[in-house]
């Protein structure tokens, strides 16, 4: 199995330039925040995250393609950078902590670009997050303060926590139904949102974990570190991965539950 300790350490290096980045604007009182054709929020901390960690990796890895969310697809080949520079930015633009910048590493192979490396670092809530392909999942704040981390073993349904970000999206796939019977089954429900479901699901804290519409880029570092740390993650479908479109997380024990409530039902 190849060893990706090289692109993880590189992974770190931008993730810690993005939160010093973001950091820097955080609640202050002249950001700058547009909106895009999507209807979502983009602040100029966004497109300086993205620009900085494009640049790293142009120096570190000019033969890699980037994917990310504010400047698009730039390059090709067999590896390719995935970065989320705000995963939650309309908790940004509020002052809300709970955001973080997303950053994987995805490789080509038979079932298409899956993710090998991912780092999700929250700088507002004091976390990071990472994971390699078969070297585990960790949390801390770097790679020589870290501690392993690993999904529940909650086995049923009554007795599980789960996490999603709002209700908007289940309603216009004809899942709205089956949410809510999902949230009365489980034993706890909190919405969360965005990236911290996933993290919880990966240390243990929460059991599963749902979003009805999402982008590559929301979704590639969650994915592998859900899966470093023992749990499922794939689409609403049951595809292993992030290409769906949208994404189902748990702890492996729950998943087949967790999707027969979340798909339509005849």
């Amino acid at each position: 199995m190849p060893d990706y300790h090289d692109d993880l350490r590189l992974a770190h290096v931008l993730a810690d330039a993005a939160d010093a980045a973001t950091m820097d604007r955080f609640k202050a009182l002249d950001l700058k925040v547009e909106t895009k054709p999507d209807m979502t929020p983009v602040s100029e901390a966004d497109k300086a995250a993205e620009e900085l960690i494009r640049g790293h990796l142009h120096r570190a890895r000019p033969r890699d393609a980037i994917l990310g969310e504010e400047f698009g697809i730039e390059g090709t080949g067999p590896r390719r950078w995935v970065v989320d520079p705000i995963d939650g930015t309309k908790n940004y633009v509020r002052g809300v902590p709970v955001w973080a910048t997303l950053i994987s590493l995805m490789e080509a192979g038979e079932d298409g670009f899956q993710p090998v490396v991912g780092v999700v670092s929250a700088p507002a809530l004091n976390r990071r997050w990472w994971a390699a392909k078969g070297a585990g999942a960790f949390t801390g704040r770097s790679l020589t303060s870290a501690t392993r981390i690993q999904v529940s073993k909650v086995e049923r349904l009554a007795d599980s926590s789960f996490a999603y970000a709002s209700l908007s999206g289940w309603e216009e796939q004809g899942r709205l139904d089956g949410f809510l019977d999902l949230t009365r089954a489980c034993w706890r429900t909190r919405g969360y949102g965005d990236f911290w479901p996933y993290m919880m699901v990966a240390e243990g804290s929460v059991d599963i974990c749902a979003e009805p519409e999402l982008s590559l880029w929301d979704m590639a570092a969650n994915a592998i570190i859900v899966q470093e740390a023992g749990g499922r993650f794939t689409s609403l479908d049951g595809v292993s991965g992030p290409g769906g479109g949208n994404a189902a997380a748990s702890n492996g024990l729950l998943h087949h539950e967790l999707l027969s409530y979340l798909n339509p039902r005849p």
